[in-house]
């Protein structure tokens, strides 16, 4: 098949597919910039039984799709009316028993 017998439509397809494959290319080019991590020397002080609490920074960019988490706490909703209250059987002790029983 020559190139000119290839319909547009597919033409249009394989160029969506390139501009699609080459935006994700270029997205993981960008997120493997930096420096692995944690870095050799910590994983080396980790080893050594250290406990490494701040970690050298990476040098690669925020998240985008992480730039703004928002934390939320809920609390149990508080009910509109008073809480309906109910009467429990009246247990008397043994001591006030009758000692017939």
């Amino acid at each position: 098949m020559a190139s000119g017998d290839v319909p547009e439509h597919v033409r249009r397809r394989l160029a969506e597919d390139k501009k699609v494959s080459d935006r994700s290319r270029a997205e993981y080019e960008e997120r493997m910039k930096g420096r692995p991590t944690p870095s050799q020397e910590e994983n080396d002080l980790a080893a050594a039984g250290a406990h490494v609490m701040i970690k050298e920074h990476d040098g690669s960019a925020p998240d985008p799709g992480h730039a703004h988490i928002e934390t939320r706490h809920l609390e149990a909703e508080k009910p509109a009316v008073k809480p309906a209250t109910y009467q429990t059987r009246a247990a008397a002790s043994s001591a006030s028993k009758p000692a017939s029983e």
